[in-house]
């Protein structure tokens, strides 16, 4: 490293009750480098970053930033000491315009003393324009924007703040592949400034177009620290698991030749003339860019959308799925694609979570049977295999992928016959999700019909049996996977199908 030590941690020591987050870890970063750190849910990452960020203070272990031994007292004093964070959770204020959120906290005033809001929108704009974020406006308010043009000011709210430290936690996200690139380019202009950026992703393949250095923590722990052209990536992912990785393992097609689902002509303000079948045991992937259609069908589906046209058949019979409870009473179940603010209560225990929606075991008057229900919802955590000391524990202390897999808990306890998955493996590491797709794979062969919807190419390929593209809210595609290829299904969601092979 040829730039000044700005991050030196030694022997850094967290404790939670009941668990040590954080064991003995040493860490550093050097000014106009990206230092990628990377593990399993639940391997400390994150709370490493909240030490650093001011969020927590370590139980034990210094913390030497830009040459001082530093202890911050919260988010303020480590932005103040030129530490900025953009964290996995959006921290903007919905109700704030765009510029407002941009320059929270350091409002520009006149000469007056009063906040100059005319002069920060021009500035936004500009930063807007710098950036290259379009199809947002300095006053548009921030609520109103997508998860993708809200993670893009959110990152642009943290780079204006000139620090010399940036951690960035998961920050590609919800971001488009053209976004993505663009983000790219920012932090390759901060390092030649000499920010030193912490770069955290379950996404290797932008681990290794971006970093210099890659540290693995597992279970607390620091495994090891290796250049960035030293590290193959199976050898990340045999390092963060503990185990040696095959990462070609596909699954075996289990649909059986019965139709149990069919949508004809689905048309509503999102979606055009949509027309599919799922058969028995099928996972049915759905892919598309951001802004597709994809989580819209779902919520069509899922009676949470309606629609104004189109019918939609149940083993052949017509069904109205005109709301929730009556895609629910027709044994359909929906894992929606924002963890935290559509499949948590972030206030109830695991047991509560997994529990809530259950309706088989509820009498006529609305009393749950207590001793059955907890039979129950023991036995879905155990078949999922969710890692919590006990039912009680809270559902915010268990890991995203936990968290996860008590999402699809609450579903499989109605013993559903059609389960929507929307982006099921989102924010959770490759142990986990090697888990989620077992729990799929499992599924089907018990005769589960499955419609995953996933950006992801290589989880498409690696769990659907059929993929079918959309482009501007229409199927354009429907291959069969056999020897499907990534740039056969980018041909279709980029609506350019003339490039694409065989499929098939």
């Amino acid at each position: 490293m040829t730039g000044e030590k700005i991050i030196d941690i030694k022997g850094l020591t967290k404790r939670f009750p009941g668990v040590t987050a954080l064991d003995r870890v040493d860490f550093d970063l050097y000014a106009g480098e990206v230092h990628a750190l990377v593990g399993e849910n639940g391997s400390g990452k994150s709370t490493m970053m909240n030490i650093i960020s001011g969020v927590y203070r370590q139980d034990e272990g210094g913390m030497w930033i830009l040459g001082s031994e530093r202890i911050f007292k919260d988010t303020k004093d480590a932005r103040e000491s030129g530490v900025a964070t953009i964290f996995q959770e959006l921290s903007l204020a919905t109700d704030l315009s765009v510029a407002e959120n941009i320059f929270i906290g350091r409002q520009i005033q006149n000469k007056l003393g009063f906040i100059n809001k005319k002069e920060m929108r021009r500035q936004c704009e500009e930063l807007l324009g710098e950036y290259g974020i379009k199809d947002v406006n300095a006053g548009d308010i921030t609520g109103r924007l997508s998860l993708s043009q809200m993670q893009l000011i959110e990152i642009v709210k943290s780079i204006h703040l000139n620090a010399k430290i940036l951690i960035m936690d998961e920050p590609t996200a919800a971001l488009t592949t053209n976004e993505t690139a663009i983000l790219f380019e920012h932090i390759k202009r901060l390092k030649q400034k000499g920010c030193g950026i912490v770069f955290i992703s379950h996404r290797l393949s932008e681990i290794k177009q971006t970093a210099d250095r890659i540290t693995v923590l597992r279970d607390g722990r620091h495994i090891r620290t290796e250049q960035n052209e030293k590290f193959s990536v199976d050898e990340i992912i045999s390092t963060m698991v503990g185990r040696a990785f095959d990462g070609n393992k596909k699954r075996e097609n289990r649909a059986s030749g019965e139709i149990v689902f069919e949508v004809k002509n689905l048309s509503n303000r999102r979606l055009h003339d949509i027309s599919f079948s799922l058969k028995k045991g099928e996972v049915l992937g759905v892919t598309g860019l951001v802004g597709a259609g994809r989580s819209e069908l779902l919520q069509t589906l899922f009676g949470d959308m309606g629609h104004d046209g189109g019918e939609i058949y149940l083993h052949g019979k017509k069904v109205n799925l005109s709301s929730v409870k009556s895609s629910i009473d027709n044994r359909m179940a929906l894992v929606p694609e924002g963890r935290k603010t559509q499949g948590l209560f972030a206030k109830l225990s695991v047991g509560e979570n997994i529990g809530i929606v259950n309706r088989v075991y509820t009498s006529k008057f609305g009393f749950i049977a207590a001793r059955e229900m907890r039979r129950k919802i023991e036995g879905v955590k155990n078949k999922l295999s969710i890692k919590a000391s006990s039912l009680s524990t809270e559902i915010v202390n268990l890991s995203g992928g936990n968290q996860q897999k008590s999402i699809i808990g609450k579903w499989l306890i109605n013993d559903p016959e059609i389960l929507l998955l929307d982006e099921p493996t989102h924010g959770i590491d490759v142990g986990a999700k090697s888990e989620i797709y077992n729990i799929i794979d499992d599924l089907s062969r018990e005769g589960v019909s499955i419609i995953l919807v996933s950006s992801e190419m290589p989880e498409i390929l690696t769990l659907a049996d059929r993929i079918l593209t959309m482009y501007q809210g229409r199927i354009n595609g429907e291959l069969v996977n056999t020897n499907v290829t990534q740039e056969e299904i980018m041909s279709y969601v980029t609506n350019q199908p003339n490039k694409a092979g065989s499929g098939g």
